[in-house]
C-alpha cells in the first residue's frame, strides 16, 4: 500500500499525495505547517499487512494489521480521508488524520 509505506519510510511528500484534498487541509491547519512535517508529527504506527478491504459504491475501508483506513473515490482516484483509525464499540472509529 502506497500511503503506509510511504508513512513506514518517512517520505512524507508522498503519503501526502495520497491523502484526500480535505484531509491533507485538515491536517496542516491545526499545526500550521506543511502536510509532510504534520504526517510525521502524528506519528503514525506501522500498519502491517493488508486484512480485509470493502468497498461501499464511492467509498471503502481498508483494514491492517494495526490500522484502519478509509477512502473515497475522487477524479484522480481512491484517496484516504482517514488514517490511524482505531475501531471503539458502539460509537465511530477514532481517526489520528482525518477530513472535516
Amino acid at each position: 500500500m502506497c500511503f503506509e509505506e510511504s508513512v513506514r519510510r518517512a517520505d512524507g511528500a508522498r503519503a501526502c499525495a495520497a491523502l484526500a484534498p480535505q484531509t491533507r487541509q485538515e491536517l496542516q491547519q491545526p499545526a500550521k505547517t506543511s502536510c509532510p512535517k504534520a504526517l510525521s508529527e502524528e506519528q503514525l504506527s506501522p500498519a502491517g499487512a493488508v486484512r480485509t478491504v470493502q468497498v461501499y459504491g464511492r467509498q471503502a475501508r481498508v483494514v491492517l494489521a494495526a490500522d484502519t483506513l478509509f477512502l473515497s473515490v475522487f477524479p484522480s482516484g481512491w484517496k484516504i480521508t482517514a488514517a490511524g483509525c482505531e475501531p471503539r464499540p458502539h460509537q465511530p472509529y477514532q481517526c489520528q488524520v482525518k477530513g472535516g
